[in-house]
This record gives C-alpha cells, sequence and structure tokens, in this order.
C-alpha cells in the first residue's frame, strides 16, 4: 500500500507493550449466520468490460506503473505491486479472485483442487490442465510445486524469503496418480491453502537458494502465462511484456504490454503526450480528464457543435486567470437556443479584441501578463484535446484506509484513552469527505479483516460503541485525565499548587508576564488548561482576568490563579502536569492532500472531548521506516489491503507482540502495539478450521475483539480511479478482481464500447496513441467531475470470463 497505499514490512523494535488487558466484548451485532453479513461489494469493478470478438488483434497497450520493480520474484522483501502485476501476467496462479474478493479456481492451469482427506492428516489433490506448459516447453508438474514449498518452507535460511505463511505447513508434496496430479499432504490442518501456488514459479528459480536469491531478479527465462517478460529497461524506467508463443489458453488480444514508470504527478502531461495508455490517476488529475473528455456521448469538450459555444469547463485557465481558448463561453457555460451562437460569437469577439489589445499595448507589464494568460490557456486548451480521447473508470481498492493509534506508551498505552479516541469519531463523516466528491459509496469499514462482499465481512464496530461524545469524555475522566488541570511548562516540574501564568503557550513558552506579577510567584512554569465559552484559548481567556483592563471597574476580574470559566466539553485536558496532546504524523508528498484533509477533519472531532494534537508532516520516504515502524508517532494513516484469505494475511498484523531472543519486542506487522491471546487464538482456530462457515464465524469475532482493543479504526476503503484510453477495454478499475491480462485490448473499427465509444483498429506499436496526441516522449485519493467514470459494473460477476472464473 502506498502511505495511503504503502506496503509496510515487518520489523523489530524494542517497546514497552501494553495489552488491552481483560475487556467484556459486546453481543457481536450483525454476525449471525442467520443472514449475510457480508453483503454485496459497495462499487464493482469498471473496466469498460467488452465480449473478445469485438476487441482486435494486435496493439501495445502502455500502463503507467509506479516503480520498475527491483525484482521479478513475488516472495522476496523487495518486491513491489508492479512486481505482482508482472506474476499475474506471466506465471500461473491456482486460484484468482472474483468481483466479490473470493477464491476461484484458474480453469487454465487446474481441472481441479479439492481436499480428498481430513483424517488423519489434511490432503489436497490438485489435477493439472493437460494443455499447462511452460515456456520452455516442459509440463507444469509436482516438481514445481515441490521446490517452491522447499524454498518457501522456511528450513533452509540461505533462501532470502519474505513470508513461508502456509508453506510451513506442509509436510510433502508427491505426484499422484500420473504426470497432471500433485498430492499435497499439510502436517497441520491449513484452511487458506488456496492461497499457496499463486504464483506458481517453475522449478529453476526455486530450486537453488541462487536461482531463488538472484535468478529471478532482473529477469524470468521460463514463464507460462498468456505473457512473457521481454525486457527490464532501467534507463527507459519500463518493463516490456509480449505475447508468450506457447500459451495455451484464450490468445492475448495485446501484442505488447508496456510498464512505464512514471510519478503521479506526472501522468497527465504523460497521457497529454500520448506516452501512457493506462494510469492509476489523484482526484486532481481525474477532474482535469473528466473535464476534458465532456459528458458521455457528446462532442468532447472544447469541439463547438453547430449553434453552440464550446464550454471550457469552468471559464479559467487553470491559473486563476479568466482568459479562455478562443470560441469558448465565458462562465464555461455551454450557450444553446435561438440567438445564443450570436451572443456567445459576439461576446467571443468582443473578448479576443480586448485580449490583443492588452498584449500589444504600450503598458509592458500588462502586455507581459496578458500574454502569459494567453498562453497558458492555449496550453490548457491543447491539453484538454488530447485527454478527450480518455475516461475515469472508478472503483474501490480491496484496501482500506484506517486510523492507527499506538498503543506503546503514552496516553494511547491506556485502553480507555484510545477507545476515547474512537468513540469521538464520526467516520461517516470521514468515509463521505473522501468518497462523496468522487460519486462513489460513502460507506465506513465495518470490519479489520474484509471488507463488503467478502465471506468474512461483518460490521464489527459495535464491539466497540458508536460516536459518543459524552462517553468519550467519560473514559478520559475514567483514566485521570480532567479540565482546569496545571500544566508545567516544557522543563519545569507540575508546581504543586494552582495558578497559572498569563501567556504560557502550549509549547511552554512566555508571550508576556502579567502586571504586578513577579519572578518568584507561586504559579511559575504552570497554566490552567481551559478554554473560554467564546472559543478562545484557555490561558489566552486567563490573561484577560488576571491584570486589570484600563477603565474597568475594580472586582472586574478574578484572583491570580483561577481557572478561567470553560465549556466542559471541549476544555483541553491535562493529568499529571501533561496537557493530553498526541503527535498525529502524516506523509507530506504528493498525493497526501486527502489524507491532510482526514487528518484535519480527526483533529477538530478530537478537540470537541478535550483532546489536542500537534501534526507533524514527514517525508514519504521516511513515513514508514522512521516513524509507522519505529513507533515514533501516537496517530497516524495509513491502509491495509483486504485479501481472500484474512485469517493467514491479516494475522501478522494484530497478532500481540512477543519478546525477541535479544530482549525486545518483536512487533512483527503489528506496528499499532496492541494485541491480545484472544485475538491470537481466534486466527489460529480459523486457520485449523475448513468449515468455511465456521472459519468465517471465527475471523467476524476476532474482528470484534479487534475493535475493542482500539488498536486501529478503519474508516473508508480507498477509491481507485484509473484513466484510460476510451477504446481500450477489459481494462481499468478492476476493484476485487484479478486482471485477466488476455482479454485486454482495443475495440475493433465501428464496435463501440459501454461508452458509446467507436472504437479503432490497432496498428503498430503506437497504434493506442490518440489521433490528437503528438507521438513523443514526454495524484492520490482520486476525483471526479461530470465525467469521473461509469461508476459501479453491475455485471461485475458476468461477462466473457465468467465461464473461466467459474469454480467448478
Amino acid at each position: 500500500m502506498s502511505h495511503d497505499g504503502v506496503g509496510p514490512r515487518a520489523v523489530m523494535r524494542s517497546v514497552a507493550f501494553l495489552t488491552a488487558g481483560a475487556l467484556a466484548v459486546p453481543a457481536l451485532a450483525g454476525c449471525s449466520s442467520d443472514d449475510d453479513p457480508a453483503g454485496r461489494p459497495l462499487a464493482g469493478g469498471d473496466i469498460a468490460r467488452a465480449d473478445r470478438a469485438g476487441v482486435a488483434d494486435g496493439g501495445t497497450l502502455r500502463w503507467g506503473v509506479d516503480t520498475v520493480p527491483e525484482t521479478l520474484n513475488a516472495f522476496q522483501a523487495d518486491a513491489d505491486t508492479t512486481t505482482t502485476r508482472i506474476a499475474q501476467a506471466v506465471l500461473p496462479s491456482m486460484f484468482r479472485t472474483d468481483g466479490r474478493g473470493r477464491p476461484v479456481r484458474n480453469p487454465d492451469y487446474l481441472e481441479s483442487a479439492e481436499v480428498v482427506e481430513t483424517e488423519p492428516k489434511q490432503v489436497v489433490l490438485y489435477k493439472l490442465n493437460q494443455q499447462a506448459v511452460w515456456s520452455d516447453g516442459r509440463e507444469i508438474g509436482a516438481a514445481d510445486f515441490a521446490a517452491q514449498w522447499r524454498a518457501l518452507s522456511g528450513k533452509d535460511s540461505a533462501y532470502w524469503t519474505a513470508r513461508n505463511a502456509g508453506y510451513d505447513r506442509i509436510e510433502k508434496i508427491e505426484r499422484g496418480g500420473n504426470d497432471l496430479e500433485v498430492k499435497v499432504t499439510f502436517g497441520r490442518t491449513y484452511a487458506d491453502w488456496r492461497s499457496l501456488f499463486a504464483p506458481l514459479y517453475p522449478k529453476d528459480v526455486m530450486g537453488t537458494p541462487d536461482t531463488f536469491n538472484d535468478g529471478a531478479r532482473k529477469k524470468l527465462k521460463v514463464t507460462a502465462g498468456p505473457f512473457r517478460v521481454k525486457k527490464v529497461d532501467r534507463e527507459k524506467d519500463e518493463v516490456t511484456l509480449t505475447r508468450n508463443a506457447r500459451w495455451w489458453g484464450e490468445p492475448a488480444r495485446l501484442s505488447t504490454i508496456v510498464l512505464r514508470e512514471v510519478p503521479h504527478g506526472e501522468r497527465v502531461a504523460a497521457l497529454t503526450a500520448g506516452t501512457l495508455d493506462l494510469a492509476e490517476v489523484d482526484a486532481t488529475a481525474a477532474r482535469r480528464i473528466s473535464v476534458a473528455a465532456g459528458p458521455r456521448g457528446t462532442a468532447p469538450s472544447g469541439s463547438a457543435s453547430p449553434g453552440t459555444a464550446a464550454s471550457t469547463g469552468g471559464g479559467t485557465d487553470g491559473s486563476g486567470s479568466t482568459s479562455a481558448p478562443d470560441g469558448a463561453a465565458e462562465g464555461g457555460t455551454a450557450l444553446t437556443g435561438p440567438g445564443a451562437a450570436g451572443r456567445g460569437a459576439g461576446r467571443a469577439a468582443a473578448k479576443a479584441l480586448r485580449s490583443w489589445a492588452l498584449a500589444n499595448g504600450s503598458d509592458e507589464e500588462e502586455a507581459d501578463e496578458e500574454v502569459s494568460a494567453r498562453e497558458a490557456a492555449a496550453e490548457l486548451a491543447r491539453e484538454r484535446r488530447a485527454l478527450s480521447g480518455f475516461e475515469v473508470r472508478k472503483s474501490l481498492e480491496p484496501a482500506y484506509t484506517q486510523l492507527a493509534l499506538n498503543g506503546a506508551e503514552g496516553p494511547l498505552a491506556d485502553e480507555r484513552v484510545r477507545r476515547a479516541v474512537a468513540r469521538a469519531l464520526d467516520r461517516r463523516d470521514l468515509a463521505e469527505a473522501v468518497l462523496k466528491p468522487l460519486g462513489l459509496p460513502a460507506e465506513p469499514v465495518g470490519s479489520h479483516l474484509a471488507l463488503s462482499g467478502q465471506a468474512a465481512y461483518a460490521d464489527g464496530s459495535g464491539a466497540l460503541g458508536d460516536q459518543n461524545a459524552e462517553e468519550a469524555r467519560a473514559l478520559l475522566a475514567d483514566a485521570g485525565w480532567a479540565p482546569g488541570t496545571p500544566v508545567k511548562k516544557k522543563g519545569e516540574k507540575a508546581a504543586g499548587g494552582q495558578g497559572g501564568k498569563a501567556g504560557v503557550t502550549d509549547e511552554g513558552e512566555d508571550t508576556g508576564e502579567s502586571e504586578g506579577e513577579g519572578e518568584d510567584a507561586d504559579d511559575e512554569g504552570t497554566y490552567i488548561v481551559g478554554e473560554d465559552d467564546d472559543g478562545t484559548n484557555g490561558d489566552d481567556h486567563l490573561a484577560q482576568h488576571t491584570r486589570p483592563k484600563r477603565g474597568s471597574a475594580p472586582g472586574a476580574y478574578a484572583p491570580l490563579g483561577t481557572a478561567a470559566p470553560v465549556q466542559a466539553g471541549s476544555a483541553p485536558l491535562a493529568k499529571d502536569g501533561e496537557a493530553l496532546t498526541l503527535d498525529f504524523v502524516l506523509p507530506s508528498g504528493p498525493g497526501s492532500e486527502v489524507l491532510a484533509t482526514v487528518a484535519g477533519r480527526i483533529t477538530e472531532m478530537l478537540k470537541r472531548v478535550g483532546i489536542g494534537t500537534e501534526i507533524t508532516k514527514v517525508d514519504d520516504e521516511s513515513y514508514f521506516t522512521d516513524h509507522i515502524a519505529s513507533g515514533e508517532y501516537d496517530l497516524a494513516l495509513y491502509s491495509w489491503p483486504a485479501t481472500a484469505f484474512p485469517a493467514t494475511d491479516a494475522r501478522p498484523v494484530y497478532a500481540k507482540p512477543v519478546p525477541a531472543a535479544d530482549g525486545s519486542l518483536n512487533v512483527g506487522q503489528n506496528y499499532t502495539r496492541v494485541g491480545t491471546d484472544q485475538v491470537d487464538q481466534l486466527f489460529d482456530q480459523a486457520l485449523a478450521t475448513l468449515d468455511d462457515a465456521k472459519r468465517a464465524e471465527l475471523i467476524r469475532k476476532a474482528d470484534a475483539r479487534i475493535w475493542a482493543a482500539a488498536g486501529s479504526i478503519p474508516l473508508y476503503q480507498r477509491p481507485q480511479l484509473t484513466a484510460a484510453r476510451k477504446d481500450l477495454a477489459n481494462v481499468g478499475a478492476f476493484g476485487f478482481r484479478t486482471p485477466v491480462y488476455e482479454d485486454m485490448g482495443y475495440l475493433k473499427k465501428g464496435v463501440r464500447g459501454p461508452a458509446g465509444t467507436p472504437g479503432k483498429e490497432p496498428t503498430g506499436p503506437s497504434a493506442s496513441a490518440s489521433p490528437s496526441a503528438p507521438d513523443r516522449e514526454p495524484d492520490r485519493e482520486p476525483g471526479s467531475g461530470p465525467d469521473s467514470g461509469r461508476g459501479s459494473d453491475e455485471r461485475s460477476d458476468e461477462g466473457p470470463d465468467a465461464e473461466k472464473d467459474a469454480d467448478s
């Protein structure tokens, strides 16, 4: 995941850890098996689904990605999302996920896979597709399965593996009744066995530590997917995939896929220049593309129809100037109806004449400004013409953004304070702030372990309770945090008596002494926490009341040291001379604007119950390593994925930290340092339960206890917006679904896609370039405008690949 989706990795650090303690968990509301708590996905995939018969043969897809990966081995620690994308296109996966995030058999590799024995040990029998072969012609078989098991079992430290979950439970792998059967025997029952061998590497890669550690980092000689790796070019920052001549499944429609590294902030320029055909974009970029595309089924913005003056989508050039391209209507509104064209043309002509006069006038400064404005307007018009061939396809990622609370030390080590923070949050308001402007379902996430539509999903937040400011204040009071308590200055010990020095800020800096106040005053080094009825800061209010004003009547101010009147609900809190102020750490790089907005709202919500925050913005590169993983934060925002195998994949995230051999605390991926024995036990039970319904119930119970411990608070499912050429089919915002690479391509000439966009015949490597874009080489939470995407794909579980996704 970056920081709102960066993939955090396991680290070890010595921290003081406080368990959640004994906690009475309320009944699991909404977790009954009598109904379907999983529901439907909040948003389906948006991929411009088209039948393969309507997709042209050939063409190149240039796909913007975050990185050229350091390794092509998905089981190494520095593998990233681009590694995964490449593996999906070129390697076997026994199972993939459907539109509801469920694992389904991949018929290109498997005829069947099932548990054939449970006693005395679990045995799974895989029957392979008889046509499945590696690109060197060798059949895929038991030797490949066994080599991958040995490499990932964790028994040989010479293999530099990032994870071995599930493989460490396998006892042996052997050939079945024939070469197409693989028999896997587990030493310990493993419910998530479908997560294994996805992807499957050839024995040439997994066979020895050397080939595993180094052989697959820069190249993959042997593959078995619809595409193969042709070249990894680090000078051009791109990876080229081409059709696999030995692929036995449906032929790939595209001839080439180029995965090109382009930073998020440069993707609009690359789309405009015609060097990208597909890329995930941020909110600002999505709006620019949507404005350029215009409403679906109409002429692109900027091309006037008879009797109309084309809209510029806002009447500004993007830089604040009111200049617009010639022919644009003022105010950005298309003029229609009798006489409208004439009025629009007249206004445009008058505006153009005035612009020419300013640009050629005697006032050089005014002339320069007008010339710059005209150039900016012309550049904007060129951008819109180039972007009019794109659209924004939108869905929700299988990942959610959470508020993490570091329970290792400080105020949040007290479970009551963590629960108070959680009870102060209006999670629906936060979800709406991010998702509603995008036209996406703005529902708060109700589970740490699954998302709506997945089998294990149920809203477990009732174990913690809904937003309730009064309950939050009561929890804080019970923990000893109270308004009107003396707070020490920095570097000073808390004074024993009451009193407050006028003008002392929260940082302990002096802003001026009160009149008549000597250096030896009893209240030196303290101030009274409180907030006036009119919302002024408590210490400022105290300053008003501890010295007389000119012309004021005697007795019109309180005696020195008297606490100011406060609003009990929102008064800042303190205990033992310390104010209740939490360090809120955020990334500061491109795409972090949405997180900053969410953090601002959270800060206001916490302030209403008396909790202060100090926001610290840090570089993206150091956000996880120096702050989240190392525990240098109180509050933070980052994301976790929701996978089809929560018992396996989520366990390290919520497992109770354990002491390491050197005396430090091994937190694994549990960066909040909050865990309980009960949660660990429920995960273990789920992993050993082969009954799907019982396993889902155990996952829901674990989630309820994670909610109750209040180490992390799920907020909203992450938006996923992808800019795609309008004639691109079967690609875009995938949601839960694993991409089907062989179906991707360009619509045939004359074929209309779901948006009503006619396709064109791709010819040559640049066939996918926009006709209006020059063929030359050249943010986070995406947004939308009037044409930001077609919305949820109501046919997410149907279409040309439905049969292949069905698990017989």
